[in-house]
């Protein structure tokens, strides 16, 4: 037999023990990479369960900060707050009121926790009372009259101390419009995390429950990617860089790992992915009814992610991973 192979190379070696499993890990995982959601709301001591999220709450800023607090001691750098509105109108106003339960929450968050790195998600979803990310001309949306209001609500969050905003919209041209009035208002040093590769996915159920920001007609599919579409988004990356986006995000993240791949393969940015709702969702069911052994599930999805090309991951799964980490292996 040669001794290039069998029996001479017997792979299983490596595998004998869990120490010699964890020297030869080749992907490792750190809570460094980890961005925790949070949903937040005006109010004083707000903890709204999201029904379809189990252990996910609507929050207001002190139980925000809180959270944020736990995720720091946990190794978690950074959180991305998502605004639930007092009001909603055909414009989304309330994304660039400066008193909004986002901007009130990264006031306070950068400071009495400075070490942590706010990022806010900007976009009209969740602001508009037809719940769709744009302004509308008829039943479509403008992308052009849309982009000034994204450019403000970006400005509104710079200003309440945000260190990175993210804009999730999918309207052509925003990056550089954001990054134009960042710059033009005195904020060049803020990051701006594009969401360059978000499909119109049927994952994104549970956080539209969560946000109450499902479209009141029609879909999303005129602006956000289609799911079979890989070299697009990596126009869209290219483009997203060129405008002056420092860091570009995938999303959803598992059924799109080829495309996380991809974009590592070609770009040399920061590279985020969004472990959607529905993706921790039907995790939480099945670990619930005893279908799979939660644990060992999430360190799997979540060591795929990164090692498909992700920098970053945004997942509610943050705070269970992130105390299951001992030096970048899993304790599953």
């Amino acid at each position: 037999m040669s001794s290039q192979g069998f029996p001479a190379v017997r792979l299983r070696r490596l595998r004998r023990t869990a120490g010699l499993r964890a020297m030869a890990r080749e992907t490792r995982v750190s809570p460094s990479q980890l961005i925790a959601p949070l949903f937040v709301r005006k109010g004083k001591n707000v903890r709204e369960e999201i029904s379809s999220l189990p252990g996910v709450f609507r929050l207001s800023p002190d139980t925000a900060r809180a959270e944020s607090e736990s995720f720091l001691r946990l190794g978690i750098p950074a959180v991305i707050l998502f605004g639930i509105p007092e009001r909603k109108d055909a414009e989304g106003t309330e994304a660039w009121d400066d008193d909004a339960a986002v901007q009130e929450t990264a006031r306070l968050l950068k400071k009495e926790l400075p070490e942590l790195v706010v990022l806010t998600d900007v976009c009209l979803d969740e602001y508009t009372s037809h719940g769709h990310c744009g302004v509308l001309r008829g039943e479509e949306v403008d992308n052009d009259a849309t982009l000034p209001l994204l450019a403000r609500a970006a400005l509104s969050h710079a200003r309440a101390g945000a260190d990175i905003v993210a804009p999730s919209d999918m309207m052509d041209g925003r990056v550089g419009v954001i990054r134009e009035a960042l710059d033009g208002a005195g904020f060049s040093e803020r990051a701006i995390l594009a969401y360059s590769a978000k499909t119109a996915s049927a994952f994104y159920g549970p956080f539209r429950e969560a946000a109450d920001s499902a479209p009141k007609f029609g879909d999303r599919r005129g602006y956000q990617m289609d799911a079979g579409n890989a070299r697009e988004a990596m126009r869209e990356i290219e483009l997203d860089l060129a405008e002056g986006a420092d860091a570009v995000m995938v999303k959803p993240a598992l059924s799109y790992l080829d495309v996380i791949q991809r974009a590592r393969a070609r770009f040399d940015c920061p590279i985020a992915a969004y472990n959607v709702s529905g993706e921790y969702a039907m995790v939480k069911a099945a670990g619930r009814n005893g279908w799979i052994d939660e644990k060992r599930t999430v360190c799997e999805i979540l060591t795929s992610i990164v090692r498909a090309g992700a920098d970053w991951i945004l997942t509610y799964h943050a705070k269970d991973a992130a105390g299951w980490l001992v030096d970048g292996t899993f304790l599953a």
